[in-house]
């Protein structure tokens, strides 16, 4: 019993000593006077007192985070209450407003909403509490812009109505208070800063007015907050100073505690003897930016440019008007802006038209008379004198003289040049005419003139003739008729090997094994690819006295000019690419279209979301997310996973659900159909709890891609990709496992919802993050991240199918062609020699499988007649893909056997795990 009254007595005392000073100082003969009876309700007591008649806009500003509980939000909705029962709620009298905020800010009701105080009561008690987060300082800025605007409720400063802004928090603060509650402050508003528990004191004191000890208070927890109710009742129910005194204010008075200051209206400051108001000169500042002039406003300035300026868009600057950018100013030639306006301007040799717009050429030949012998020309800035065709200009620029045009140029003439009227002709001299040019001359052909009676041909000489024989004959003593000579017998035929006369002349010949060259003297053997060891792989060609080397059609030759190559081997060879095939040096690669990649044979192609991919989700299921977004983020992973051809060679899926700790929904080797893969997505729980991110990158990196649980080893090359989401910050570091995860082949995307943290996101992502990284302001807007997330996976894939190209053909080295006598069988070294295919499939050489394939290969070859049958060429080629193909289609029964008992088997293991 005595503990429990120490207890009361203790309570008591910390209640009194939690008010201000002024509140604890009860007059001492009130107490006496009431007696016993003193001890009434407190709410009868404040109605006895209310604030009756009393101007006042006052604006309850409520913390509704999430750190206030259930009981203690009831106990801020009572004190709320009871502060309305002392205040005398009217349009006319007090107005009240309430805000409630978390991460953002809610507006219950404004000044204007509610005209009775039962109305305000019952929207109190209604009021739900938003548990999120602590924006102090945004909600006293929304007060400021807002709640105390005359559009809600407020009423005008120059009715000097008290404003009041009465704050309860219970934490400290997620944003800046001090910078938006001095504004608020200096515009006139009285806060008072209520704070309950663990808050920050300094805190407070930022926030409330001053002085601080009648505006600023700390109560242990909520329930204590009941004790405050008479102090606030002193507070507001004092007298308006400014409505009762000669306050001399020259525009605005506001009250405050027991005092009140003047202030002023916007655009006004006040005067040192803090009553009077003085325009601002804004334009006295140093920034005010005009290029020109500035002028003052009421609450501002603008800047002005001076005439023939006009002002830019950044409403500071000025540029000068171009007058002639209008297309109407008129001007024929030129236009030349003046300060106010323009000009027109013609261009040198015109001058301007009297209607000062068109112009006109000046005639300085008129105006000058310059006494030109023959022409006068005008120019743009005078004239000159020109002369006539076959005329010359003097050097006093006048007169003219008759051109020498024999003397002047090069006139061409063989022999003589005779000056025309304005130009000349060519003469030849004596015993010569001039030719059809008009230029050269020609002796006179004298065998024309005469009948020579010559037996061959006639030679014209300077004033005569000759008479003259053809090759292998002399002219006769008559100087007309020819006798003939043995050609060879002269001794100066030419001929290499043999010389034969014939008729009158000779021909040469070449002995056996040889032929005549063009010279038609010398001889070189005929066939010189016979003679020599050429070295061409194909054909050889004779080439005068060497040779050339050609290859059959569909091969080019080769560098060495010997050797031959397939010009296409695409074209020359069944490649059995599906889409493209691409040729690479002697062999070829098969490729995809846009949107597909390349199957794990090297030819056929798939859908990229068909391709190989390990793929793991990472989903953030904290409290802050809430069960119904978590059905959001469900659906976002189903349609992922319908995006992709889920079974053990295509995508396989695993998922993790975090909070404060991580949990395996499902590895990549539990389901192997997306059917029964959503129906596990749809069954997950929801944890509810923090959002330990780290931990979880940890998890999936140590042993969500192990081979233990369902992912391909790293040599398989399979794509491994994994999508975090979250929608808040992390409660641990995110950078160390994130960056392992990318460092061992991760391709990390991180997808970020509502408050998530850039940076976080930033550092979960891979490189580049613009690819990589996604954000919704909301889980309503997830479906556009989806949409791109598929896309991104997709490329990813496509960019893997094609790092996995690798050739599909080889073309077959040359080898030794096998003897008639020798068996008709096909060496392992020779095969590996001629394809790599055989590198793949080693196992088809084993002596049975060898047998049967090569038995199958030659029958069919035998049967065909080709020259395999009769030479044996294990390397050619078409024999090779024969081979290669039957190789192709044991692998694909082996394949297909194999797939059809993994599917088995997983079959067996989902229903063993359902049952």
């Amino acid at each position: 019993m005595e503990k429990m009254l120490v207890g009361c007595f203790l309570l008591i005392l910390g209640q009194i000593l939690l008010l201000p000073a002024e509140a604890r100082e009860w007059p001492p003969s009130r107490s006496i006077s009431r007696g016993r009876h003193a001890r009434t309700h407190p709410q009868t007591a404040l109605l006895e007192s209310s604030c009756e008649n009393k101007r006042a806009d006052v604006v309850f500003i409520i913390d509704s985070s999430r750190s206030v509980n259930t009981h203690d939000y009831a106990k801020v909705k009572e004190f709320i209450v009871d502060i309305l029962q002392f205040l005398d709620i009217g349009p006319d009298v007090t107005r009240v407003g309430l805000l409630q905020y978390g991460s953002t800010v809610k507006n219950e009701f404004s000044l204007k909403t509610f005209k009775r105080k039962s109305e305000v009561e019952h929207a109190v008690k209604r009021m739900r509490h938003l548990s999120t987060g602590t924006m102090t300082g945004l909600a006293i800025q929304y007060a400021l812009n807002i709640a105390f605007s005359e559009a809600e409720g407020a009423r005008p400063l120059r009715e000097n109505v008290p404003r009041v802004i009465m704050i309860v928090t219970d934490g400290r603060p997620q944003d800046s208070v001090a910078e938006v509650a001095a504004k608020a402050r200096d515009t006139g508003i009285l806060i008072f800063a209520i704070g309950v528990g663990q808050v920050d004191f300094n805190t407070l004191k930022a926030i409330g007015s001053e002085p601080h000890e009648d505006h600023v208070f700390l109560v242990a927890n909520f329930s204590q907050m009941e004790s405050l109710t008479s102090v606030f009742q002193n507070k507001l129910c004092i007298q308006d100073l400014c409505a009762a005194e000669d306050h001399g204010c020259e525009q605005l008075c506001v009250n405050l505690l027991g005092s009140f200051v003047c202030q002023c209206y916007s655009g006004y400051t006040l005067a040192e003897d803090g009553k009077r108001c003085v325009a601002v000169d804004y334009c006295a500042s140093e920034n005010h930016g005009c290029e020109h002039e500035c002028v003052n406003t009421d609450s501002s300035y603008f800047c002005r440019c001076p005439k023939g300026f006009a002002l830019n868009p950044d409403k500071k600057t000025c540029t000068k008007i171009d007058y002639c950018a209008s297309p109407d100013h008129g001007c024929q030639q030129e236009c030349v802006n003046t300060d106010d306006s323009y000009s027109c301007r013609c261009l040198k040799g015109f001058t301007l038209n009297p209607d000062q717009k068109t112009c006109r050429r000046i005639n300085y030949c008129a105006l000058n008379k310059p006494g030109c012998e023959h022409e006068c020309i005008n120019t743009e800035e005078g004239y000159y004198c020109r002369c006539h065709r076959g005329y010359t200009l003097d050097p006093n620029g006048k007169t003219c003289s008759r051109v020498d045009h024999c003397a002047e140029q090069d006139h061409g003439c063989a022999q003589l040049c005779l000056n025309t009227g304005d130009s000349f002709v060519c003469q030849c001299s004596e015993g010569f005419v001039i030719n059809e040019d008009l230029k050269t001359c020609s002796r006179v052909d004298y065998c024309l003139l005469s009948d020579h009676g010559c037996e061959y041909s006639c030679v014209s000489t300077d004033r005569s003739f000759a008479c003259q024989c053809p090759e292998e004959h002399v002219l006769r003593s008559d100087g007309k008729t020819c006798a003939k000579l043995d050609s060879c017998a002269l001794g100066n035929h030419g001929c290499e090997h043999s010389c034969v006369s014939s008729g009158g002349s000779f021909v040469c010949q070449c002995f056996e094994g040889y032929i005549l060259r063009e010279d038609r003297k010398t001889c070189r053997r005929k066939d010189v690819c016979q003679a020599v060891d050429h070295g061409c792989e194909h054909i050889c060609v004779n080439s005068d006295e060497s040779y050339i080397c050609k290859c059959l059609e569909g091969f080019r030759l080769a560098e060495d000019g010997k050797h031959c190559r397939r010009k296409d081997v695409c074209k020359s060879t069944h490649h059995g690419c599906e889409h493209i095939c691409v040729n690479r040096g002697s062999s070829y690669i098969c490729k995809c279209s846009k949107g597909f990649i390349l199957a794990e044979d090297g030819r056929r192609c798939k859908r990229c979301t068909e391709g190989p991919v390990d793929l793991v989700f990472v989903i953030d299921g904290s409290k802050s997310l809430g069960e119904e977004n978590f059905e959001i983020v469900k659906q976002f992973v189903t349609g992922i996973i319908d995006s992709l051809a889920i079974s053990p060679k295509a995508a396989r899926v695993g998922l993790l659900q975090y909070s404060t700790q991580v949990r395996t929904e499902f590895t990549l080797r539990n389901f192997s159909s997306a059917k029964d893969m959503k129906k596990a997505v749809a069954h997950m729980k929801y944890m509810g709890k923090g959002s330990m991110t780290g931990l979880a990158l940890k998890h999936m990196f140590e042993r969500s891609f192990t081979q233990v649980e369902g992912a391909r080893p790293l040599s398989a090359r399979v794509p491994r990709v994994a999508i975090v989401l979250t929608d808040g910050r992390a409660q641990d570091d995110v950078s160390e496992w994130a960056s392992k995860a990318q460092a061992n082949g991760v391709t990390m995307y991180a997808v970020g919802v509502g408050k998530a943290i850039e940076e976080e996101l930033q550092e979960i992502a891979s490189e580049p993050t613009e690819e990589h990284l996604f954000y919704a302001e909301d889980f309503s807007t997830m479906g556009e991240i989806s949409d791109k997330l598929r896309k991104g996976i997709c490329e990813a894939l496509e960019d893997s199918g094609g790092r996995r190209d690798s050739p599909a053909g080889e073309l077959p080295k040359r080898a030794r062609q096998p003897t008639e006598s020798e068996p008709v069988t096909i060496n392992i070294r020779d095969i590996l020699s001629c394809s790599n295919f055989a590198v793949q499939h080693r196992y088809l050489f084993e002596e049975n499988n060898l047998a049967r394939s090569t038995q199958k290969l030659f029958h069919s070859t035998k049967s065909s007649g080709s020259p395999l049958a009769e030479k044996h060429n294990q390397c050619k080629c078409e024999n090779l893909i024969m081979f290669q193909n039957l190789a192709n289609e044991e692998v694909r029964k082996l394949t297909q056997r194999l797939e059809e008992m993994t599917q088995r088997m997983e079959a067996l293991e989902n229903r063993l795990r359902y049952r």
